[in-house]
């Protein structure tokens, strides 16, 4: 019996142009969604690996951010911290010079709001970097639905959260970064899943790369 076809919508993620139009959206918004959105685009992380992050896998010196670790609410409002289900999810991601000064800044941030509240610290042995102001983890929904209200709110295209992860992958492929180290920084298990996934984007980055010979071409035809 033949199996029926099944038609996935298209992800169409955000363009050069959409993304400076959403980060400077982000400049008038609450600073840990600022920071959270604009991490998600320069590192193409997963919205569990974001919530799960803590301040001890920043590498102030290198720059590098290790992903270690993913985590969930139950219904019951306890978070659960888990290692990533493959091997190939936990790895160490380079960040952008300007990307680690915000960190910093917002590191100050969440150190003063931990001074304010004392004794009502509610993290336990965890020290989140997106949390609520007394350390509880964040519920694994809120990062989506606070974005889906801000695009709203600001008339921008509609993508799901997730989408910024295909956003950082698609951008770095259009600056001509090799498919194996996009592969690196998604957490991906091999380069295949890299192509299989991006395949239309590298086809037209390399199309583009073809293109640029025909500058070379063109000076030296007629020579002969």
């Amino acid at each position: 019996m033949k199996k029926p076809t099944v038609n996935h919508k298209e992800v169409i993620p955000y363009d050069e142009l959409e993304v400076q139009q959403l980060l400077h959206l982000l400049q008038d918004e609450p600073i840990h969604w600022r920071i959270m959105i604009t991490l998600a685009l320069t590192t193409g992380l997963r919205r569990g690996e974001l919530l799960g992050l803590e301040w001890h896998h920043v590498d102030w010196e290198s720059g590098v951010l290790s992903v270690t670790q993913s985590v969930s609410m139950s219904p019951a409002g306890i978070a659960h911290v888990k290692e990533p289900k493959t091997k190939s999810s936990k790895r160490k991601v380079a960040l952008p010079t300007s990307m680690l000064e915000e960190l910093k800044e917002y590191y100050l941030f969440k150190q003063g709001e931990r001074d304010k509240i004392g004794d009502l610290w509610n993290g336990g042995e965890y020290n989140f970097v997106f949390c609520h102001p007394d350390g509880k983890a964040f519920h694994q929904e809120r990062p989506y639905l606070w974005f889906r209200a801000f695009l709203k709110k600001n008339k921008l295209r509609y993508i799901k959260f997730h989408t910024l992860r295909h956003t950082s992958a698609t951008l770095l492929i259009n600056q001509g970064v090799h498919a194996k180290i996009i592969s690196e920084r998604l957490g991906h298990g091999n380069i295949q899943v890299t192509m299989n996934t991006y395949g239309f984007a590298l086809s037209s980055a390399d199309k583009a790369a073809a293109e640029k010979f025909d500058s070379i071409l063109d000076k030296n035809r007629g020579r002969a």
